[in-house]
């Protein structure tokens, strides 16, 4: 059965875009619809939360959420769903986003957020095709197919690097 889950991507400030569009271009190039909205934790706490509620009946199986500094949006979105929440903390700080990572991934028990690196935009997509994938085999195979690509560009570059140095 073909996917049909969209995947919600939510940063907490327009700034995060530049990061994001990796993010959101990985996803469209596996098939997935991808929304994308600008939430905040702090300032839009009952719209982010209301999304967040209603979001498995709106259709999404996976929600992705970016923020730096005082990194909460991930949580308050996962405390209102029980779709999979993957956090992308954002460096965004003179902490480094070191903040923003220790903010993502110190969540209560119950309330659990898949985090990625600092600024780990295109493994969240990844992650979030994965989670996709366990009910859908296209996806599966493309994910496959990636991982064979990644494996000859590697391969490619090791023999270049030997025929260099020989």
């Amino acid at each position: 059965m073909p996917n049909t889950k969209k995947v919600a991507v939510i940063m907490g400030s327009d700034s995060d875009l530049p990061v994001l569009k990796n993010t959101i271009n990985t996803l469209k190039g596996f098939g997935i619809e991808v929304e994308t909205h600008i939430m905040s934790a702090h300032r839009t706490p009952a719209q982010a939360c209301e999304f967040s509620s209603k979001a498995r009946e709106n259709g999404f199986g996976v929600i992705i959420a970016a923020a730096g500094k005082a990194a909460h949006l991930a949580g308050v979105l996962a405390a209102h769903t029980t779709l999979p929440v993957i956090g992308i903390p954002i460096k965004a700080s003179t902490l480094d986003g070191l903040d923003a990572l220790l903010s993502t991934v110190q969540m209560p028990k119950g309330i659990p957020v898949a985090t990625v690196a600092i600024d780990g935009a295109d493994n969240a997509a990844i992650l979030a095709v994965q989670i996709l994938a366990v009910s859908d085999e296209g996806l599966v195979k493309q994910l496959s197919e990636m991982k064979e690509k990644m494996t000859a560009e590697v391969v490619a570059k090791d023999q270049k690097l030997q025929e260099e140095l020989n």
